[in-house]
């Protein structure tokens, strides 16, 4: 565990966190060098650097949160449609279990399928949007389809339309989940923090010239400059990390785990039998070969 923290230091001091440093750095000794001495005001990089990054930190944190809430919609609505296959129609007879059997085994792979079209789509790149989103299309209209095949095998109308309002509330919170991954940090609020990180700790050299001599200590000389931009580069990471939360970098992501789903849809009321569409699987084979066999 200690390791792992250690490593996720990474993910906030990073090559550019050196950059800045060494800039601020140089900076800092040249204006000692040219005795160019000044006290700036502090209030400039509060406004120009650490408030719009906060701000934006805030929101991306908000919109990961939102990302959350929507996903968590997605498995739930899809885990009642896949209770609503199995016990909404009788299974009495031996056509009826086979026909349960298939339906299941029908309406595991179309989820399936969704949650991996949502995974790929959202790791993917923006330019392949327009074609990985239509995978996702498909899992939906697969869904409606779905639902009117059960409707047609006897399920009542108005458990029919309570199946349509799961389909509808999981195209809702998909569709907010891919505004989410489309629109992110304002790009001019990303260039103009971008910016200010560059030039704050090359302009700001008198000022932490000006501190070095109030502190009268050689060795305290560049501890100043040195946490300015660490500190500054520090949030700017934090704040790209949250920008995605699709991404799988940071630790902070939303992972979609479209395997785990589907193994655990086939737990059993008493929670023994979850080994999912495998299970299923077999006992569709089972039933078959023995319908053969007879």
């Amino acid at each position: 565990m200690s390791w792992e923290r250690f490593t996720r230091i990474g993910l906030v001091i990073n090559g550019k966190s050196l950059m800045i440093v060494a800039l601020a750095v140089v900076s800092t000794w040249a204006s000692l060098k040219l005795g160019l001495i000044a006290d700036y005001p502090l209030t400039i990089i509060s406004t120009a650097v650490i408030f719009p990054i906060v701000f934006s930190i805030g929101h991306a944190y908000k919109r990961r949160e939102a990302a959350l809430d929507d996903y968590g919609i997605i498995k739930a609505h899809g885990r009642a449609l896949y209770f609503a296959a199995r016990d909404w129609l009788p299974d009495e007879d031996g056509d009826a279990k086979q026909a349960k059997l298939e339906r299941l085994h029908h309406v595991e792979a179309v989820l399936s399928n969704l949650l991996t079209a949502c995974r790929d789509m959202f790791k993917g790149n923006l330019e392949d949007m327009p074609r990985t989103e239509r995978d996702v299309y498909a899992a939906f209209s697969q869904l409606s389809d779905f639902v009117k095949r059960m409707r047609s095998e006897g399920l009542a109308s108005g458990e029919c339309s309570r199946c349509n309002q799961y389909v509808s509330k999981m195209i809702v919170a998909f569709e907010s989940v891919k505004h989410i991954y489309q629109y992110r940090t304002p790009r001019t609020l990303r260039a103009f923090s971008d910016v200010f990180i560059i030039l704050l700790p090359l302009i700001y050299g008198p000022f932490f010239a000006y501190c070095a001599v109030e502190y009268d200590a050689p060795v305290l000389t560049y501890v100043m400059p040195v946490l300015f931009a660490v500190i500054l580069t520090g949030l700017d990471n934090i704040q790209n990390h949250l920008e995605d939360p699709f991404d799988q970098i940071g630790p902070d992501d939303v992972a979609i785990n479209a395997e785990k789903f589907v193994e655990l849809l086939g737990c059993g009321e008493n929670g023994s039998d979850c080994d999912g569409a495998r299970v299923m699987q077999a006992k569709l084979e089972d039933y078959v070969a023995a319908k053969n066999a007879a």
